[in-house]
């Protein structure tokens, strides 16, 4: 199976695409969408929306996993996110294809073994799970495919457990 994992931004939304499948993960392709500081807002929505849309016409995932927002207490960066997040969910939804959304605390306890995990030990855990020679870059890559991760493991328990994903 196919799964897409983004970790949204306004400035740069993580994508990794990973296959999951016998109990093994392969990376496919990770990467970021940017967009410059310079757009007006609508513009780069409309970025990140084409990005994500282009990405899955590309690998035509069976399934499609999110990071939730934390609490920030800047809220203007929060809403920003929430746009940026709010494109990336809307790319997905008009695909028909599921999708599923975790926060940064169940990632990190999916990937780690611990939910408050540093961001380097995901990154180090997301290299050994898919048996990659560095840590991806930029962060928000390796972020995204760890969302990716997440989503492999709890839709691989749930289907051993009924068809549920767990979370």
């Amino acid at each position: 199976m196919v799964i897409l994992g983004i970790d949204p931004g306004m400035a740069i939304t993580g994508y990794g695409v990973i296959e999951s499948g016998n109990n093994t993960l392969k990376v496919i392709d990770y990467g970021v969408i940017t967009t410059p500081s310079t757009l007006e807002t609508p513009k780069r929505l409309v970025t990140i929306y084409e990005g994500v849309h282009d990405l899955i016409a590309r690998y035509e995932p069976a399934e499609v996993a999110i990071e939730e927002l934390f609490f920030n207490k800047n809220v203007k960066t929060a809403l920003t996110v929430g746009h940026a997040r709010g494109v990336a969910v809307l790319a997905a939804a008009k695909t028909g294809l599921d999708l599923y959304e975790y926060t940064p605390l169940q990632v990190k306890q999916s990937v780690v073994g611990y939910g408050r995990a540093e961001k380097s030990q995901v990154q180090q855990m997301v290299k050994l799970l898919l048996k990659l020679e560095d840590i991806p870059k930029p962060d928000d890559a390796a972020d995204a495919l760890a969302v990716a991760i997440c989503h492999s493991h709890c839709a691989n328990m749930g289907r051993r457990f009924g068809g549920r994903v767990f979370f």
